[in-house]
């Protein structure tokens, strides 16, 4: 089972970007995903997770700017990230739950003027 994030880049303070994390190997049709991240120097925080229901949680960090979604079909998770901020500066990790905890590597973000 593998989780693969991607979409990373940089992009101004304001501006806006999609991650994406491909799921292989099994399905997580109907289990929690989510999006964590981890800042130099500091832990990994979460951002947001969405159930196989589609019921869908947001860190008071990033509410109303982000958005987080899936595509069953095609065992996707996304992350739209808008209004980015300096602090939302990361490295970026999805997260899936299938009675183990599966990570993906990374995928950097830098908002920077």
């Amino acid at each position: 089972v593998q989780l693969q994030a991607s979409g990373g880049g940089s992009v101004q303070p304001g501006g806006s970007l999609r991650l994406s994390c491909a799921a292989s190997g099994a399905s997580f049709r109907g289990n929690v995903m989510g999006w964590y991240r981890q800042a130099p120097g500091n832990e990994r925080e979460w951002v947001a997770s969405i159930t196989g229901a589609g019921l869908t949680n947001y860190s008071d960090s990033v509410k109303g700017r982000f958005t987080i979604s899936r595509d069953v079909a095609k065992n996707t998770v996304y992350l739209q990230m808008n209004s980015l901020k300096s602090e939302d500066t990361a490295v970026y990790y999805c997260r899936g739950s299938r009675g183990k905890i599966y990570w993906g590597k990374g995928t950097l973000v830098t908002v920077s003027s």
